[in-house]
């Protein structure tokens, strides 16, 4: 009469650690609903800027967001330092303000603050850019034209398998390239200058 019981727990537990989160399957993900207003997320670093979870009350998942509302050349954050090689990262954003910049980036392949890689979309310039951020100089790596909207949700994303990058903008292919500076690393998120901006429902899915 035990099996019945076992199994019972077993499927309930199974579902919530679905529902709440984090970290079910090889997925990881983050909705920063359960995180604390005004703090971080558990296990975030911050790189530059000023980063904090707030209420946003359009987020795509309700109530939180994970915002950047500092002033600093490259405001960035590291969400998990697992190293990760071949994955898709995606993240729904929105930028707010910003008179220089209005910039959202995905952060993959972290080696430490000075080197990674970034896929990057810029609401003032239209487009969605990869670079390589290494010795804590950026450069350009490949530039996607697209339209990039302010003050709108929307979602960027970015496929990495071995050498070769590609980064999409609302499933719209905008930019691809290849590139060897670094083979594997952490995730994290990206914004530039001036920007305010947003982001939620973040998350990774190693191939």
């Amino acid at each position: 009469m035990r099996f019945p019981i076992v199994k019972a727990w077993f499927v309930i537990a199974f579902v919530v650690s679905i529902c709440s989160g984090s970290f079910a399957a090889d997925k990881t993900q983050w909705n920063f609903d359960a995180d604390k207003v005004g703090g971080l997320p558990a296990g975030a670093h911050v790189f530059s800027g000023k980063w904090a979870v707030r209420k946003e009350a359009d987020a795509p998942s309700k109530p939180n967001a994970l915002c950047q509302m500092g002033v600093e050349q490259y405001p960035a954050i590291l969400l998990r330092d697992k190293k990760y090689r071949d994955v898709t990262v995606t993240v729904k954003f929105k930028p707010i303000s910003g008179s220089e910049d209005q910039a959202a980036g995905i952060l993959f392949r972290i080696q430490d603050k000075d080197n990674y890689y970034i896929l990057r979309a810029n609401a003032l310039e239209n487009n969605v850019n990869i670079y390589r951020y290494k010795g804590g100089s950026r450069s350009a790596i490949k530039e996607g034209s697209i339209k990039v909207v302010s003050g709108k949700w929307q979602e960027l994303r970015v496929e990495v398998k071995g050498n070769h990058i590609r980064g999409f903008l609302n499933g719209e292919l905008a930019v691809e390239a290849t590139d060897d500076s670094f083979k594997a690393g952490g995730v994290g998120l990206w914004t530039k200058a001036d920007s305010v901006t947003c982001f939620d429902d973040y998350q990774v899915t190693p191939h």
